[in-house]
């Protein structure tokens, strides 16, 4: 526990963060079609961190923002274009603590079919959904490895034609499905 939260810790981040992590909130927007959708960005490739991923909206925690569901709501507006009147907030996951030193709180939001999304050139290349068809599959994700700078870490990628969903924001759909297909069981 980390502050009295549940964490979920990514690639064995206990013990090597020299700082706490910085609190952030993203929004995992779920898009009520008859088969329903995540709605994912992928960031432009000219900003100073995670240029080119794919991710759901979402940033830091500000000191103006009352909690992070407000921070992802507010992330969601300013990366999508996304009124944040149009979202019905249905809980948050676990925190997860990334390599890079975030803890993110993922805030579980449906959207109603048919709304337009506008990116934000600062920040958001390209907007597209992720089916649950997919994203309910336990085949679907796989573990992938990489040495990175001198150890050799292990993370979640999900299948895209488009995209390479991987870190962060793959290990959150991960522990999403989780939940979605033990709930589906009851």
């Amino acid at each position: 526990m980390v502050g009295g939260k549940d964490v979920v810790y990514g690639e064995e981040i206990v013990g090597l963060l020299e700082e706490p992590p910085v609190p952030a909130a993203v929004l995992v927007p779920i898009i009520l079609h008859a088969e329903p959708s995540l709605l994912l960005t992928r960031r432009t490739s000219h900003l100073k961190k995670h240029a080119g991923q794919v991710s759901f909206p979402g940033g830091r925690i500000d000191p103006e923002d009352k909690d992070a569901v407000a921070t992802a709501l507010r992330e969601a507006e300013e990366e999508v274009g996304l009124d944040p009147a149009q979202v019905e907030i249905v809980g948050r996951m676990d925190d997860y603590v990334t390599g890079t030193g975030y803890i993110i709180t993922p805030v579980i939001g449906l959207l109603p079919p048919g709304l337009s999304f506008r990116p934000s050139p600062n920040e958001v290349e390209a907007i597209f959904e992720f089916p649950f068809s997919v994203l309910l599959d336990p085949d679907a994700p796989r573990r992938q490895k990489q040495h990175v700078r001198g150890r050799w870490r292990e993370y979640w990628v999900w299948p895209h034609p488009e995209h390479f969903i991987w870190g962060a924001t793959a290990a959150i759909m991960y522990h999403l499905a989780g939940k979605l297909r033990c709930a589906s069981r009851r």
